[in-house]
């Protein structure tokens, strides 16, 4: 990637852009770290572990941060956690199941290639991505235990909220340990690169903090960290998932097209937030939006706007188009046949995809697929006019449908009234 494809970073004080945006949740001495934001030329750190073999929605606001950051002037080191992702973060529920060293090499070199789009590799705040591996791996027990555990008062580290959730059901050595694992990495990264900068969610906020201090105690610094909130939904439920799971950046994982209706059908009370969160436009265009739901939610354009503005910052142009075409084409909007096989099959399945070795008539295809619960109530609804087979109108509930027809020769669109479609794909 290169500058040119970066946007424009805004004027003004970055620190108040990120507040206005309610980037930040926890931070050190605010002053110091309004100094460090405002100059410009800050080096900072941001660390993913690599828990699965992609990141997910859930960590597009540290990727995001991460971009916004560097557009401000500052220089990103991209940290995935070699080191760290073989322990664990403990969790308050109970001990994570450690997965074997090779499959979290594996993780590492495919959250490194997946994080390389979002910023830039040129000039002269250039992002680095960083492998805590390569300075734990090298460490002894002893040079760890005299080196990094002698600097932690084991106090602090029982006051942990999740410690002691922790302590009456149990937690071993090596996930209590995990703190000391993220504090040397910000030890390391100030000596090796002149890192002043830490930020991520606000559930890290005690192993960030332990961090700031420990480089003080190492006689470094100093330094500064900040937090971003942890981004909720306003009907409870988590976010970043689906009925399918959890949301991937990869989108062998989680197809382009879901990921763009994941964002399509954010709630009208949460799109204003995830708006001012992820999105890169000016706070006049945010507000605009804003104002433009509140006047016509049924047009969803603030939640259109973050689909397609996220959606290209993960999978680009192309699958974007593709992506707001399948989502016209399938409502009767657009041309299905314009429609690349792969984007088409991925809407299918997010809607509901049936698959029959014969074709039975339009009124069995519609019960098959879902959209009617009988026969006698699809009758009624092809003679009232609401049901379409590849968004032509039917009008007769024992019409065949001509396998020319099939679109790549296996998938039928099946439609009744304007909201509700399925998908019949043939298999011979």
């Amino acid at each position: 990637m290169t500058d040119s494809n970066l946007p424009p970073s805004g004027r003004g004080s970055l620190t108040d852009d990120l507040r206005w945006r309610g980037l930040i949740q926890d931070s050190t001495d605010p002053d110091e770290l309004r100094a460090l934001l405002d100059s410009g030329s800050a080096t900072y750190y941001v660390g993913f572990d690599p828990t699965a073999p992609s990141l997910h929605v859930g960590h597009l606001m540290q990727v995001v941060t991460a971009r916004r950051l560097q557009l401000a002037g500052h220089r990103p080191l991209l940290l995935v956690g070699g080191a760290t992702g073989q322990i664990g973060d403990p969790k308050e529920s109970a001990e994570r199941t450690l997965n074997p060293p090779e499959v979290v090499a594996g993780w590492v070199r495919r959250i490194h290639d997946q994080l390389a789009p979002f910023v830039s590799y040129t000039g002269e705040n250039a992002a680095r991505l960083v492998n805590n591996l390569d300075w734990t791996g090298e460490m002894s027990v002893v040079e760890f235990l005299r080196d990094v555990g002698k600097h932690f008062p084991v106090n602090r580290m029982l006051a942990r909220e999740v410690v002691k959730a922790r302590l009456e059901t149990g937690i071993s050595f090596t996930e209590f340990s995990y703190q000391l694992l993220q504090s040397h990495d910000f030890f390391e990264l100030h000596r090796r690169h002149g890192c002043h900068l830490q930020f991520g969610g606000s559930d890290q906020w005690g192993n960030i903090a332990a961090g700031v201090d420990y480089v003080r105690r190492r006689g470094a610094g100093p330094v500064q960290a900040f937090t971003t909130p942890l981004v909720t939904r306003s009907d409870g439920t988590k976010f970043g998932k689906t009925e399918g799971g959890a949301v991937w950046l990869d989108p062998a994982m989680t197809s382009p097209y879901a990921f763009y209706q994941f964002w399509v059908n954010v709630d009208d009370r949460d799109v204003g937030p995830y708006l001012r969160y992820f999105s890169f436009r000016s706070r006049a265009e945010l507000e605009e939006l804003e104002k433009a739901t509140a006047e016509r939610p049924a047009a969803r354009a603030a939640q259109r706007a973050l689909a397609e503005e996220l959606t290209t910052l993960v999978h680009g142009a192309t699958e974007t188009a593709q992506a707001v075409a399948a989502s016209q084409a399938l409502f009767g909007r657009g041309a299905l046949d314009d429609l690349a096989e792969e984007t088409l099959r991925a809407a299918l399945t997010e809607a509901g995809l049936v698959e029959l070795t014969e074709l039975p008539d339009v009124a069995g295809l519609l019960r098959d697929a879902g959209l009617v619960p009988s026969l006698k109530e699809a009758r009624r609804v092809i003679a009232e006019g609401g049901a379409y087979v590849n968004n032509e109108r039917v009008t007769e509930g024992d019409a065949t449908v001509d396998p020319a027809v099939l679109l790549y020769g296996r998938y039928l669109v099946l439609r009744r009234g304007k909201r509700s479609f399925a998908g019949v794909e043939l298999r011979k």
